[in-house]
């Protein structure tokens, strides 16, 4: 089984986690201290994006590259990657972990495009550029435990990243996508069924569910509960939680929790005394 890059620091002895978040939807932050190590990183699961805060000057890969880092540089290594490294003084850095189906939904979302188009190319020590304050704003909330600043921030950093041309083959156009997000927004508070969604592409649920995923980086089902989620957090600034279970299409209040949860990283009532003054 695949490990995350965290299982792999987390084996070392020198390693110190500093702060942890999670942001549910596959995402986690991380900031780390280490010093005077050897790391290596073998077919690793889910995308990283590492910025390094403070030192990095003696920090080296060996697989291929002789070039150190130094504060501010980025790294990122997409999901498969392997490398070693070496480090040979004291730094800081923060890791952003997402897994390959949250950031491409994301992506989707974000872009209005379809998400085999995002750009996820292994990085080494280079100008994070766009992606600095973000990734900032991220460390800044895993030491602070902000989720909301944290969730904000990653917005921020996908609104940032960069498309790759690609022939598409199959997938969904733009306007059958955007057709069926209205769809979903005008029913979602009832039950929503794949038949639906595939009949308004005008193709079969096997298929529609197929094109989907790979235009969208997520199932339908997958999509449609990121959809009540994000209604949800709407709706709880001014709506007891019950009523918004309902208006979100949830079958009942703990799957609403359950679900809710899933999606970011703490309970609608954590949620609702974040956002309260």
């Amino acid at each position: 089984m695949k490990k995350r890059v965290d299982e792999f620091l987390s084996a070392s002895r020198q390693t110190k986690r500093l702060a942890s978040l999670s942001l549910g939807r596959g995402r986690q932050l991380a900031v780390w201290h280490n010093s005077h190590d050897e790391i290596q990183y073998n077919a690793t699961s889910g995308h990283v994006f590492s910025l390094y805060l403070n030192g990095g000057a003696g920090t080296r890969r060996v697989d291929g590259s002789v070039k150190s880092g130094e504060p501010g540089t980025l790294c990122v290594l997409p999901e498969g990657h392997s490398s070693e490294w070496q480090i040979t003084e004291t730094f800081q850095f923060v890791h952003l972990y997402v897994a390959n189906d949250a950031l491409r939904a994301a992506y989707a979302k974000t872009h209005d495009q379809d998400a085999r188009r995002l750009d996820i190319a292994e990085q080494t020590f280079t100008a994070p550029g766009v992606l600095e304050r973000p990734m900032l704003k991220m460390a800044q909330a895993a030491l602070d435990g902000d989720v909301l600043a944290a969730d904000s921030s990653f917005s921020d950093m996908v609104a940032g990243l960069e498309d790759r041309p690609v022939r598409l083959v199959g997938g969904l156009s733009s306007r059958v996508v955007r057709d069926v997000n209205d769809w979903i927004e005008a029913h979602i508070d009832g039950e929503i069924r794949l038949y639906d969604m595939a009949k308004l592409a005008g193709i079969s649920e096997y298929h529609f569910h197929r094109m989907f995923s790979l235009t969208c980086g997520m199932t339908p089902h997958n999509w449609v509960t990121r959809i009540r989620v994000e209604l949800a957090k709407k709706l709880l600034k001014q709506e007891p939680m019950a009523g918004v279970a309902v208006a979100c299409g949830f079958s009942s209040q703990s799957h609403f929790i359950r679900r809710f949860k899933e999606q970011m990283g703490v309970t609608p009532g954590q949620y609702v005394r974040m956002i309260m003054p």
